[in-house]
């Protein structure tokens, strides 16, 4: 029996795998789809965003580099990034001024060498995540259906063959792990049929680069890569109801564009829609999900692979200590409680954009775009895509405690990064007073009693596994580092 199977392998399922190999769970992986190599995850069709909170993920777990390289990207650690971000993103298709981002308004923010967010592919993400889950013991198997799922009460048995004590379902918006456990998936209806493709047009200099608002609707040109998407408000009639032709792609892009573009060839494509969806839970007993699973929306600002990876963060280090019986009370439930409204604020946002973006919003259109070139409205923009606003309710006054940590460097030159690589929770004891306290915790709690180049004026933070600062203090409390402790890694 194995603790946990995970039911897909794309980068949610293979990080989450990631997790519960690091924490020394036998894991299982089931995929699918026969191969992991596929034209729809290499670039450009596979091309995604990895948000700040993404990056910084990958880097506590020593894989950025890798990922980097992986997306051709030179990999380079060393330096820090500079505090203002290289690129914001885009809202509605309107692109914004990372130079208008008010760093004053971002005061929990300390020098890293992870970039501010970075571009890559599923097949770059997901081959990196494949490697380091063979190197952790975690199995894999591809070309696998899941078809039936049973509940016992110490046991789930999968496909009538695996049994695990725990199953997560990260098998995408038609999740069968959520259908066939009986969870509750509820939203609203689309507007659009979204088309992605891979094509050749005639006359690509009729069609203006990246992302072009329109009175009917919206495109994008991706430059070179013959890489094209369009958004038509037909109510998503078309999605996956008729065969994508090259006659009727080109009668959409003509229509949304408002040109008479020729689309000579067709290698690709796919349609999709803007339908926004979301489990009332993400847990039904010894069944879990996570990533698209568990909540769906429109692709606008690519925020669906950097909200799964957050589950798939959020939930590794807690489902670990749940099978390793070193779980607090209500440690398991807490992934629902954290990121169910993580999930549904992000349904709202892309639900806010295809309101912006329908046909007869262009006065409704005109004023977001007047307040996103404002920096209030850039900054308030960049903290939604980059996950810097996320901060969960873990029942504290300190503004830092629920937020991710900031990067702290040590004097000696180590970084919060360098002590996390294990998995552990960490506590940086800047004054080492916290020192005697902090063994009974030892072997979930790494501790380090160093001074910092700064430290925030604090006398030292407690961060769990998931790099969310669960407790902080500017001065010596024993106690309070003591009932934090005991919250979130169980009894010493």
């Amino acid at each position: 029996m194995y603790d946990v199977v995970v039911v897909g392998a794309g980068p949610v399922g293979l990080f989450l795998a990631c997790e519960l190999g690091l924490a020394g769970c036998s894991v299982l992986v089931l995929e699918r789809e026969a191969d992991e190599v596929s034209p729809w995850r290499a670039m450009p069709l596979g091309m995604r965003g990895l948000s700040a909170a993404s990056v910084e993920a990958f880097y506590r777990r020593g894989m950025l580099g890798e990922v980097l390289e992986a997306s051709g990207r030179p990999a380079d650690l060393e330096e820090d990034e500079p505090l203002a971000p290289r690129r914001v993103g885009h809202f509605a298709g309107m692109m914004l001024d990372p130079g208008k981002v008010d760093l004053a308004a971002l005061p929990h923010r300390l020098p890293t060498p992870a970039p501010g967010g970075a571009m890559t592919s599923l097949e770059a993400v997901e081959g990196v995540l494949a490697e380091r889950a063979a190197k952790l013991g975690v199995e894999i198997k591809y070309g696998v259906t899941v078809d039936a799922l049973t509940q016992y009460e110490d046991k789930v048995v999968v496909g009538n063959e695996y049994e695990a004590r725990w199953v997560v379902g990260c098998d995408g918006g038609r999740s069968a792990v959520r259908n066939l456990a009986g969870f509750e998936f509820v939203g609203t209806e689309p507007e659009f049929t979204g088309y992605v493709m891979h094509a050749t047009v005639a006359e690509p200099e009729m069609l203006k680069p990246w992302f072009n608002l329109t009175p009917t609707g919206m495109y994008l040109q991706m430059p070179t890569t013959g890489h094209l998407g369009m958004m038509d408000f037909d109510g998503g009639a078309f999605d996956r109801s008729q065969e994508l032709t090259r006659e009727h792609l080109q009668e959409v892009l003509r229509r949304v564009s408002g040109t008479d573009v020729t689309v000579s060839e067709v290698l690709r494509a796919s349609s999709f829609t803007d339908r926004a969806m979301q489990a009332t839970t993400y847990r039904r007993r010894r069944v879990l999900l996570a990533g698209d699973a568990a909540h769906i929306h429109s692709p606008l600002g690519g925020q669906g692979l950097n909200l799964g990876l957050g589950d798939a963060m959020n939930l590794g280090w807690k489902l670990a200590a749940t099978v390793k019986q070193q779980a607090s009370d209500g440690l398991l439930d807490s992934y629902t409680i954290e990121r169910h409204p993580v999930g549904a604020r992000v349904l709202d946002w892309s639900r806010a954009q295809v309101a912006t973006m329908a046909p007869g919003s262009q006065a409704l259109q005109g004023l977001v775009r007047e307040l996103l070139e404002t920096r209030d409205g850039t900054t308030y923009a960049f903290e939604r895509l980059s996950g810097a606003s996320i901060r969960y309710d873990l029942d504290s006054a300190q503004p830092l405690v629920g937020r991710v940590a900031p990067e702290f460097r040590l004097e000696d030159g180590t970084r919060l990064a360098d002590l996390m690589h294990g998995g552990e929770g960490v506590l940086l004891d800047f004054t080492q007073d916290l020192q005697g306290a902090a063994t009974d915790w030892e072997g979930r709690i790494r501790y380090s009693g160093k001074p910092a180049k700064n430290d925030l004026g604090l006398a030292a933070v407690l961060i769990r596994p998931d790099g969310v600062v669960a407790w902080a203090a500017a001065n010596h409390d024993v106690e309070g580092f003591e009932q934090a402790a005991t919250r979130w890694f169980g009894v010493s």
